[in-house]
C-alpha cells in the first residue's frame, strides 16, 4: 500500500511506516498534481499547508485513496463533509502537541503577566526598566479555560500543580474524569483572572459581550484558533484598558511561509504578548505527533483500526444505537463467514461489526458479530446447523 506525505513528516513516523510495509512518497505536489496522481495513494497525510478539497478527494475516491491524516490536531484544511459522502476517513493526530501547546499557554500567561517580552525589548536597546514593568503574580488566581479536551485539561493540571491556581471551565460536553470545576461561560468569564482558550473549530468564542463580562484586571490568551476571537473587538478592550491584557499565538490572518511579513493592529498595544503561531513548534512535539499519525494510519489500513477518525466513531459505542453481541465458536476454515452472513441476511438482521480471532491452537476461532437486531432462538438452532460451527451463543 502506498502512503503519500504532502508536507513531510518527522523520520520517527516515515521509519514506523516503513516498518509497517508501507510505501511511502514525501514528493510535494501542487494541488493539480494532487488531483492528478492521488488515485494512485491509498492513503494521504497532510499537515496545515496543503488544502485537501474536494476535487483531491473526489479524485482519490476514484482510485485507491480509503483514508486522509491530519499530522495535528485541527483539521480545517481537510473537505471532512467530502471526504465522508466519498467513503474516505479522516483522522487528527491530537495528542502529540498536547502538552507542548499547554506550556505555551503557560509561559504566555507568564509573560503577559510579568511584562517580560518588553522588558527584554528595552534591554536589548540599552534601556533598564523596572517600576514600569511591575506585574502580577499567576499564583493563587483563578484560572478559566474555555474548552477542556486533552489540552485544557493538561493546562489545569500544570497551572495547579505548578502555581496552586483555581481552575474553573467551560465545556459543551463535560469529562467527568477531568480536575476542574465546570461551570456556566459566563460564570467563569466573569471569575476567572485568566481566561485561556482551547475550543478548535471557526466560531467566535469571544466577543464583545464576552470581553465585556470579564475583570478588568483579567488576562486572555489565545493559542486555539485565531477565528475563536474576535480580533476587533478585543482590539478595542485592550487599548481602552477594559481588560488587563492579552497574549496571542494565532490570528484570523496568518502569513505563508517562514520568514513572511506579518501585520497586526494588536502591535500598537503595550498590553499583548504576540508569539508566530508556536504551540506545536517543538522537537518533542512534532516527533510524537508523527509517531501518532503513523501509527493510527498504518492501523487503519493493516487491521481496519478507527482510532483518531473525525468522520467515523472510534467505537460502536460512539454512534449510540443499540447493539446485540452473537458469539460463535467454529473451525477456521473459507466459507464459515458465508454462511452465517446468509442467515443473518435471510432474517433482516443488520451486521454491524464483526471480530474474529483464533482461540488455541487447534484450528478453531471465536467471532463475536455485533448486530443491530436480536437473535431469536429459532435463529440460533439454524445457525447451529451450519457447517464447521461448533456453538453459538448469545
Amino acid at each position: 500500500m502506498k502512503v503519500l506525505l504532502n508536507d513531510g513528516l518527522e523520520k520517527e513516523g516515515l521509519q514506523l511506516l516503513q516498518q509497517a510495509g508501507l510505501e511511502i512518497d514525501t514528493k510535494k505536489r501542487d494541488l493539480q498534481a494532487l488531483i492528478t496522481d492521488i488515485a494512485g495513494f491509498d492513503a494521504l497525510i497532510v499537515r496545515s499547508a496543503t488544502k485537501v478539497t474536494r476535487q483531491v478527494l473526489e479524485a482519490g475516491a476514484k482510485g485507491k485513496l480509503k483514508i486522509v491524516g491530519r499530522a495535528g490536531v485541527g483539521y480545517d484544511n481537510i473537505d471532512v463533509e467530502a471526504a465522508s459522502e466519498f467513503g474516505i476517513v479522516v483522522k487528527s493526530a491530537p495528542s502529540g502537541n498536547t502538552n507542548a501547546v499547554a506550556e505555551l499557554t503557560l509561559a504566555l500567561m507568564l509573560d503577559v503577566s510579568r511584562n517580560v517580552p518588553q522588558a527584554h525589548m528595552l534591554l536589548k536597546g540599552g534601556v533598564w526598566s523596572k517600576q514600569k514593568l511591575k506585574g502580577t503574580e499567576l499564583a493563587y488566581k483563578t484560572l478559566g479555560i474555555l474548552g477542556c479536551g486533552k489540552i485544557g485539561q493538561r493546562v489545569a493540571e500544570l497551572a495547579r500543580r505548578g502555581f496552586d491556581m483555581e481552575v474553573v471551565g467551560y465545556d459543551v460536553c463535560p469529562c467527568a474524569e477531568a480536575k476542574i470545576n465546570y461551570i456556566s461561560k459566563e460564570e467563569v468569564l466573569s471569575k476567572a483572572d485568566y481566561i485561556t482558550i482551547h475550543t478548535g473549530g471557526k466560531s467566535v468564542i469571544i466577543g464583545e459581550k464576552e470581553l465585556a463580562m470579564m475583570k478588568p484586571t483579567a488576562y486572555i490568551i489565545n493559542t486555539s484558533r485565531g477565528a475563536n476571537i474576535d480580533e476587533e473587538a478585543l482590539y478595542k478592550a485592550l487599548k481602552d484598558k477594559k481588560i488587563a491584557g492579552a497574549a496571542l499565538d494565532v490570528y484570523m490572518e496568518e502569513p505563508k511561509g517562514e520568514d513572511a511579513q506579518f501585520k497586526s493592529t494588536f502591535a500598537q498595544l503595550d498590553n499583548v504578548v504576540l508569539s508566530a503561531h508556536l504551540g506545536a513548534s517543538t522537537l518533542e512535539a512534532q516527533r510524537e505527533t508523527a509517531l501518532e499519525m503513523a501509527k493510527v494510519i498504518a492501523g487503519f489500513l493493516l487491521s481496519g483500526d478507527f482510532t483518531n477518525a473525525v468522520n467515523a466513531g472510534e467505537s460502536i459505542e460512539v454512534e449510540e444505537k443499540p447493539v446485540y453481541p452473537l458469539f460463535i465458536h467454529h473451525r477456521d476454515v473459507p466459507g464459515v463467514f458465508a454462511n452465517i452472513d446468509k442467515v443473518l441476511a435471510d432474517n433482516e438482521i443488520n451486521i454491524r461489526a464483526n471480530y474474529s480471532r483464533q482461540i488455541g491452537k487447534s484450528g478453531y476461532a471465536l467471532s463475536v458479530y455485533v448486530l443491530h437486531q436480536k437473535v431469536e432462538p429459532k435463529i440460533i438452532e439454524v445457525l447451529k446447523k451450519i457447517p464447521n460451527i461448533s456453538d453459538v451463543k448469545v
